[in-house]
């Protein structure tokens, strides 16, 4: 039992961190990238996103910092940390990779 404890603790940090990305994306991604509004890749449009994702991450996280095209600088979310930001689109690209 005590075991068991130790690796859900062990895992709460990470559905946090989930549940903080999926919250940014809700209010400030899906806008626009639901359907792909001003630009912005659908989110489901595996073809769009594929030469996205080959730049990475880090590349990814900071074209969202300093916004793209319509996209202005944190896409929308001028609350949120840079780490937040990279979870945010590390959740976004998860079901496209």
């Amino acid at each position: 039992m005590k075991k068991l404890s130790v690796l859900l603790l062990s895992l709460l940090p990470l559905s946090i961190a989930w549940a903080d990305a999926d919250a940014v994306l809700e209010r400030h991604c899906t806008a626009c990238h639901i359907q792909g509004v001003g630009g912005a890749p659908a989110l489901n449009d595996k073809d769009a996103w594929a030469p996205r994702i080959a730049t990475g991450v880090d590349a990814m996280t900071a074209t969202v910092l300093k916004g793209k095209g319509a996209m202005p600088p944190k896409g929308t979310c001028f609350s949120c940390t840079d780490e937040e930001l990279r979870a945010a689109v590390e959740r976004m690209i998860e079901p496209l990779r």
